[in-house]
C-alpha cells in the first residue's frame, strides 16, 4: 500500500475545525473533486468549505478509518462517522466508504463518499422519516 492512502486516512481521521485551508492543501488542489450524497464540488476552496460547513452545523464530528484497500492509484477507505446534532444530544454514527483517486504526487484527483443518506439523515426528519420508514417496511421481504 502506498503511503498516499495511509497518509490520507490519517488526515481524514485527524480532521478538526481548527484545521486551516492550508492543511487541506497537502492533499487537495484546484483540480481535486469531492462528492457525497448532498454535493459535488471541485477545487481546494470548495472542498474546504464542505468540511467547514460540517464543523459549523454538527457538534464534534469525526471520522474513524477502519479499513483501507488500495489498487494502483485508487484507494477505498471504509470509515465510521461520529457526530452529535447538538451538545446535549447523544452521539450518533454511521458507516461509509470513500473511493479516492490519487495523482503521481499524492494529490487527490477525486474523492467520492458512499453512504446511506436516507437512513442517516432523511429518516431523522420527523414527518419525512415516518414516511420513509413506512415505505421501507412495505418493501422489506
Amino acid at each position: 500500500m502506498t503511503t498516499y492512502a495511509i497518509q490520507y486516512g490519517d488526515f481524514f481521521e485527524n480532521l478538526s475545525k481548527e484545521d486551516t485551508e492550508e492543511s487541506y492543501r497537502i492533499f487537495f488542489d484546484e483540480n481535486s473533486s469531492f462528492e457525497d450524497p448532498f454535493q459535488k464540488v471541485k477545487g481546494l476552496d470548495a472542498i474546504y468549505k464542505v468540511f467547514e460547513h460540517m464543523y459549523a452545523t454538527l457538534e464534534d464530528p469525526k471520522f474513524r478509518v477502519d479499513e483501507i484497500i488500495e489498487n494502483d492509484s485508487t484507494a477505498y477507505l471504509k470509515w465510521h462517522f461520529y457526530f452529535k446534532l447538538s451538545k446535549n444530544e447523544e452521539e450518533q454514527s454511521f458507516v461509509g466508504v470513500s473511493r479516492v483517486e490519487f495523482d503521481t504526487l499524492g494529490k487527490v484527483i477525486s474523492h467520492v463518499d458512499y453512504w446511506d443518506a436516507a437512513s442517516n439523515v432523511y429518516e431523522k426528519i420527523p414527518l419525512l422519516g415516518s414516511l420513509l420508514r413506512m415505505i421501507k417496511r412495505k418493501l422489506h421481504a
